[in-house]
């Protein structure tokens, strides 16, 4: 079918902490990719997505920092949002499912679907908190695992052996509220008919989208289809949520996984009052991309939705990517095991790109993938920088040098094999790349961009202008090979650009900005061709595009992200946290006497304290350690008030490396404790002890 117009969304993030790297990786960046691809092809296309606000790890986050739900998901939000902007993720919109838009579409999409009658009302015995007075979705419930004995597995996941749990198989089940053993009540809820739809589904995914999918997607959905579908319950005891709108749901709100995808509809109609062409015709192409933990909801149970509702578009792709770990170990937000996008970009200002680069040159697009930052140094330093920025910075410094700042002619007559390979390699390129995005192939389209950039190295090196120059005087035509070699240097530029601006836009408007062209250049229509830059304009001079990245920095991120591990860390938790967190964390690796002599600790009176500009989080503080004053910065600003906290006695880590936050240097860590409320509490001694003294 020839498509009219594109839909695309990208999976709505949960707005109970920041995004990591894995989030990018998984759907954001490869969803970006596609839309920056399909609109330099000018082709109708709006990009939607938005802050999923609803669910149980929302409202146990607010009871765990003592304020309402409202409060968590506005917070997340403006963060959540502005990463995404900062790092350059282009939504139409950014939503969000607390909006009243969204209550009004979720709402009419549930009494759609009520009023022909397909939903079954069930009443069941389900576990109660007699404690906290509420009904206890699955993951306000801990207890023991059967299968590994993890006793802090949720009612729906062991997260320690991935085993897919129901609250009947714990072992001595307990509330996350309260602790106490809860104890089973009756409640009516609504179901969807999920099984109605398996054969029709079969139809749909198994002969329709074999050849179309990625391979983990219609496998993982050919694996539920086989195993059948059942009906399953469409609404959740809650004061938090949607409501349901009937009379008689009273305390009652839509699932999550019922209204968070129907997140996508209303943020349509929040952008454009033509919603319905891109959600109810049938030359729109509908995309949704994920990671491989929404593959179910996405291609199962939401097209089931839209099937039941009629008259919607169902999806025509959906690529899931894999998961990316962390330097070895699966990214774990409550454990701070994670690298957030917030913190890289403050860490790692106007390096956008640098980011953008490695996590899809590492993309998990068929499998888990590894990100550790040496990796990230080598990519940048090695094929960034010394591959592409090398490249260009080469052909305009040759063009100042050689050609007095112009585009130089090109002479047909001139022309040679290098020069005719070079033009081949340029408009096959194009081919190449198209092809791979539109396959959802956007690591290899990059590896295509980044070969032809190797090419332009070695074109240069092959023709040596620079020492051409030298027999000019002597041989006039040798003028021509130099100019033919940097108009077509020059070319290969601005086809760079082009090429690369969906998968690096803030390197590719900089290189616009050395052209001296408008950003029209880089419509797609333009990449492949050879005279994109007109003979005898002038240049600017060359940008460093990419900066290399040092050994130190390399180290400091490193240590952030094991110290984050141990101390608790700096970066808001993503993850649902239970109010007993502090007895079930992890055990860390038994260590030996003389590694824990390592550690100085002593003990200092906080003589000063200020907040951090644009860091909710973080507070400075000028702590006396008898010899010396130090500045320590620490991320308890939320748990304290500066004026309350001077005259404090705490205890440092004195012997930990300094390292810049938010432009300052900290010059070691304060030991905390975290009660069972979640409120951060000073290590200190119980006596007034010498500033300086040692804590042995």
């Amino acid at each position: 079918m020839d498509f009219k117009r594109y839909l695309i969304t990208a999976a709505l993030p949960y707005a109970n902490g920041p995004v990591h790297i894995g989030h990018l990786a998984g759907c954001y960046l490869p969803a970006d990719i596609y839309v920056r691809y399909q609109r330099a092809r000018k082709r109708d296309v709006k990009f939607v997505c938005g802050s999923d606000e609803h669910g149980v790890p929302i409202t146990i986050r607010a009871m765990k920092e003592g304020v309402t739900p409202q409060e968590i998901v506005d917070k997340y939000h403006a963060l959540i949002k502005e990463s995404f902007a900062q790092i350059g993720i282009s939504f139409d919109i950014y939503s969000r499912t607390s909006a009243a838009i969204h209550h009004e579409t979720s709402q009419a999409f549930f009494k759609n679907l009520y009023d022909k009658n397909l939903f079954e009302e069930r009443t069941s015995e389900q576990y109660f908190d007699e404690e906290k007075g509420m009904f206890l979705a699955d993951r306000y419930i801990l207890g023991t695992c059967p299968v590994c004995g993890n006793e802090n597995a949720y009612g729906d996941q062991c997260e320690k052996c991935g085993t897919s749990l129901s609250p009947e198989q714990l072992i001595n089940p307990r509330s996350a509220l309260s602790n106490a053993a809860p104890v089973k009540k009756s409640t009516k809820h609504w179901f969807f008919p999920l099984n109605e739809y398996e054969t029709w589904l079969k139809e749909w995914i198994v002969e329709g989208k074999k050849d179309s999918w990625k391979t983990n997607v219609y496998g993982q959905c050919k694996s539920w289809l086989d195993s059948g579908l059942h009906p399953r319950a469409m609404t959740r005891d809650s004061s938090w949520g949607v409501p349901v709108p009937l009379p008689e749901a009273k305390g009652k709100v839509l699932y999550v996984w019922f209204d968070a995808p129907i997140g996508y509809i209303s943020a349509t109609k929040e952008l454009t009052p033509l919603w319905s062409d891109y959600w109810q015709k049938e030359d729109t192409r509908l995309i949704h991309f994920i990671g491989k933990d929404n593959i179910v909801f996405h291609c199962i149970i939401f097209p089931a939705m839209l099937k039941a509702h009629g008259g919607f578009v169902l999806p025509d792709n959906v690529p899931a990517n894999e998961f990316l770990n962390i330097e070895g170990e699966k990214v774990s937000t409550s454990r701070n095991w994670a690298v957030w996008v917030h913190e890289y970009l403050n860490d790692f200002p106007d390096q956008q790109d640098q980011l953008r680069y490695v996590l899809c040159a590492n993309a998990p697009e068929t499998k888990d993938n590894d990100f550790t930052w040496k990796d990230f140094q080598t990519r940048v330093n090695s094929e960034l920088s010394g591959n592409f920025g090398n490249f260009v910075n080469r052909a305009f410094v040759m063009m100042h040098k050689l050609c007095g700042g112009r585009v130089p002619a090109l002479h047909d007559q001139a022309l040679n094999d290098t020069d005719r390979a070079l033009i081949s390699d340029i408009q096959w390129t194009k081919e190449r790349v198209e092809k791979s995005i539109e396959e959802y192939k956007f690591r290899d389209a990059l590896n295509e961009i980044m070969a032809l950039s190797a090419k332009g190295n070695k074109y240069l090196q092959v023709n040596e202008p620079w020492n051409l120059v030298k027999s000019v005087a002597e041989n006039p035509e040798q003028q021509q090979r130099i100019d033919n070699c940097i108009h077509l240097s020059l070319q290969l530029c601005a086809n760079l650009a082009i090429l690369i601006n969906p998968f690096l836009p803030f390197t590719a408007q900089k290189m616009c900005g050395m052209m001296k062209v408008v950003e029209r250049m880089l419509d797609w229509e333009h990449a492949g061709k050879i005279d994109l830059l007109k003979v005898n304009y002038p240049l600017r001079e060359p940008q460093i595009l990419f900066r290399k990245i040092e050994d130190t920095e390399v180290a400091q991120q490193v240590e952030k992200l094991h110290s984050n591990l141990k101390t608790g860390g700096m970066a808001p938790a993503a993850a649902v946290e239970s109010p007993t967190a502090a007895k079930a964390s992890p055990a860390l690796p038994e260590i030996q006497y003389d590694d824990f002599a390592k550690v100085e600790l002593r003990v200092g009176t906080i003589t000063a304290a200020e907040k951090v500009a644009k860091a909710d989080k973080l507070l400075k503080l000028e702590v006396d350690m008898g010899t010396e004053k130090r500045c320590i910065v620490s991320g308890i600003a939320q748990h304290f008030s500066p004026e309350d906290i001077v005259g404090t006695q705490v205890t440092v880590v004195a012997n930990l490396a300094p390292r810049k936050m938010r432009g300052i240097e900290s010059q070691g860590m304060i030991l905390m404790a975290e009660n069972k409320e979640g409120k951060l509490i000073f290590v200190a001694p119980l006596q007034h002890a010498d500033e300086g003294s040692m804590v042995k």
